[in-house]
């Protein structure tokens, strides 16, 4: 007999318990021994959408994916259901709350659809915001609550859009030496990077992801990309050699 409609989350849940009770390594995992496995299985599902493994020729790969992605999150939400704070249901409704409230350009405060939408882009990211803001009064710099952690590419692409969004200008520039102005365009002065110091690199790559930011692209995903270009063309020559 076919499962009904609606059986594969509660069936999940029953897996998730029916293994943190029964296997050993899984009983054994803390939310601290999960974060790697949190990152690796985000960076999977990274790549297999920036490689474009979204077509109908990938759906096995891409909900595979997926579902190890989601795996982590059950596995967290279950720790917290046994120490009685919380359980996946709670998860679920905890965001379903925040969407309607944040996204009041789509939703009323009871949840039901506005009458109208927004035209624009910037209206919607306006309202959002004002929201975002409203909900974090302890946050006093357009920086708060940027996890630090992040890779530094990205951390910085997410500094500069957080700071466009709440009307801040960047105005410090890199030091006046030649190779400062050289950092400012993002190129290396002449005789390239010889004797550069960190703090030269480093303005020369934060001017890099600012003209990224400038085209619309996502400096972290650029540079994946011309990483696996390059092996892909070291990984040929080899092979070839």
């Amino acid at each position: 007999m076919e499962p009904g409609p609606g059986w594969a989350v509660p069936r999940l849940l029953e897996v998730v318990a029916q293994l943190r009770e029964h296997c050993l390594w899984t009983a054994a995992l803390t939310h601290e021994s999960l974060v790697e496995y949190l990152v690796e299985e985000a960076h999977e599902l990274a790549e297999a959408i920036e490689t474009g493994h979204t077509g109908q020729a990938d759906v096995a790969e891409l909900r595979g994916e997926l579902a190890d992605v989601l795996f982590q999150v059950l596995l967290h939400a279950r720790l917290q259901e046994e120490r009685g704070h919380f359980d996946f249901d709670a998860v679920a409704a905890a965001l379903t709350t925040k969407l309607i409230r944040r996204n009041r350009h789509v939703f009323r405060p009871d949840g039901s659809l506005q009458g109208t939408f927004p035209d624009s882009v910037a209206e919607i990211v306006a309202s959002y915001d004002a929201v975002k803001a409203a909900e974090k009064p302890e946050r006093t710099t357009p920086f708060d609550g940027v996890p630090t952690s992040l890779p530094a590419l990205t951390l910085a692409a997410k500094s500069l859009d957080r700071a466009r969004r709440a009307g801040s200008v960047e105005r410090a520039e890199p030091g006046g030496d030649g190779r400062g102005a050289a950092a400012q365009h993002g190129s290396w002065p002449p005789g390239g990077g010889q004797g550069l110091t960190e703090a030269e690199v480093g303005e020369a790559l934060f001017a890099v992801v600012r003209r990224a930011a400038e085209a619309g692209v996502d400096p972290e995903q650029a540079l994946r990309s011309a990483v696996r270009r390059f092996q892909q063309r070291v990984t040929e020559e080899n092979s070839t050699g």
